[in-house]
């Protein structure tokens, strides 16, 4: 009986040819045509190295010494090289291989003595990439090494923006610390003069007890931000990868400048951002590998040859006498596998769905990181004009309070009163200040990095 493979072979051919399509990451977009909070219109074009306009010095050898060190770039670096690697090995699976064997046996017929055969050849193998299996691999390596390039980026953007974070979030503190040592100091002198007072005859013993309570208690708050402080320098020294026993950053004024960051369009985000792009090449890579899915229902060819020489004497080994040659043609088709290739195509597709929602999710997430720290912006910039007017009528009331409270007029409740609340509402500009460079660097951050034209 003869068996008619013509159907079969031409079904599975069929089965190995379905396309998945062409996947457009713009197409599961639906970009806004502009952020609800929008940037200035002439805001400056900020650089590769965007940390540069806050002119800082400090923050520049800082964000140097991090990506030079950096465990969590040296990371990402090394996965990249891992990456390369299998991209090397894809590639060479699509070239002929070639190989050198030498070998020695010995045999005997029963009766006769024994000999020594002695071979040698080259061998030559070469693999027919019919259903494109070998070239979707590839594809498939090389978005993996572009993915890897970008998520190296990020990897060196997110170390840039929490250097520049935890830096400008120590500066802030040393102005905190500043302000509530000379808030300290002031009270240490109302205590004198209270404390004559009574001697005197002037005031109570409370009136003592009272300043002497607040004294210690903005002490106490001194000494928390300096615990904070040390947090903050040794999680700078992790960032740089150095110790942090040896790391140090003495308080300086604080007079690093704001710049103004230009938003662009939402757009503009898959260029920009690093994540994102690595998003998409991952995405492109999931398809490839749906492809290299659906080559396993091709068959699979390869081309052979060899030559060399087989003899029983080792001297003639290579004489033209001894020489052997062939060529061949190895063919394998399944015929039944059970499912296993179409459970591959479907995990395949499924992977790839998966990576089209997760890719969708991120830029979502972008697009509101964006708009986070836009519309934070916009706001503190309100609340800073709010507190400096706040900061300004306290330091006036306690002025007239410290003036009349020495001439006798008002009560000392009324002097602790007004100096509870200058300081804190120097306390709260302050903050309000820190978190203005806080949401710079996160637009920043969350807008790519660096970029030319406004």
């Amino acid at each position: 009986m003869k068996l008619n493979l013509t159907p079969l072979f031409a079904a599975l051919l069929l089965a190995g040819c379905a396309s998945v399509g062409s996947v457009d990451p713009a197409q599961l977009l639906q970009a806004p045509a502009a952020y609800k909070a929008t940037a200035a219109n002439d805001a400056p074009a900020l650089t590769a190295s965007w940390w540069h306009p806050f002119a800082d010095p400090v923050l520049d050898d800082l964000v140097g010494r991090a990506m030079a060190a950096n465990t969590s770039v040296q990371a990402a670096a090394n996965r990249l090289a891992q990456a390369r690697a299998a991209l090397g090995g894809a590639e060479a699976s699509r070239l002929p291989q070639v190989g050198v064997a030498a070998g020695a046996g010995r045999a005997a017929e029963p009766g006769a003595q024994g000999t020594t055969q002695y071979n040698a050849g080259l061998n030559l193998a070469y693999e027919l990439d019919l259903g494109g299996r070998l070239l979707h691999e590839r594809n498939a390596s090389a978005l993996d090494v572009r993915a890897r390039e970008q998520l190296l980026a990020d990897a060196r953007l997110l170390v840039q923006a929490n250097v520049a974070r935890g830096y400008l979030a120590l500066r802030a503190l040393d102005a905190e610390r500043e302000i509530v040592r000379g808030t300290v100091a002031a009270y240490g002198e109302t205590l004198s003069l209270t404390e004559k007072r009574a001697r005197a005859g002037d005031v109570a013993d409370l009136d003592v007890a009272r300043v002497r309570a607040e004294l210690a208690a903005n002490e106490a708050e001194s000494f928390a931000l300096d615990r904070r402080r040390l947090e903050l320098e040794t999680a700078l020294a992790v960032l740089l990868g150095e110790p942090a026993s040896n790391f140090r950053l003495a308080p300086v004024a604080w007079s690093t400048a704001l710049p103004t960051v230009p938003a662009g369009l939402p757009s503009e985000l898959l260029q920009r951002r690093p994540d994102l792009a690595a998003a998409q090449s991952q995405l492109q890579a999931a398809q490839a590998r749906v492809g290299v899915a659906q080559a396993a229902w091709w068959p699979s060819l390869a081309l052979t040859a060899q030559g060399g020489g087989v003899s029983s004497e080792l001297s003639n080994l290579l004489k033209s006498g001894a020489s052997t040659w062939g060529v061949g043609l190895l063919a394998a088709l399944p015929i039944f596998d059970g499912g296993r290739r179409e459970a591959g195509v479907n995990a395949a597709r499924a992977q790839l769905d998966g990576t089209q929602i997760a890719f969708r999710e991120q830029f979502l997430l972008a697009l509101k990181d964006v708009e986070d720290q836009l519309g934070a912006l916009s706001l503190l910039q309100q609340q800073g004009e709010a507190n400096a007017r706040a900061v300004s009528a306290a330091s006036q009331a306690l002025r007239l309070s410290d003036t009349r409270y020495r001439n006798g007029l008002v009560s000392q409740l009324e002097l602790l009163d007004a100096r509870r609340s200058e300081l804190a509402n120097k306390r709260a500009a302050l903050q309000v200040r820190s978190a203005q460079y806080q949401t710079t660097v996160g637009l920043i951050r969350a807008l790519g990095g660096g970029w030319t034209g406004a």
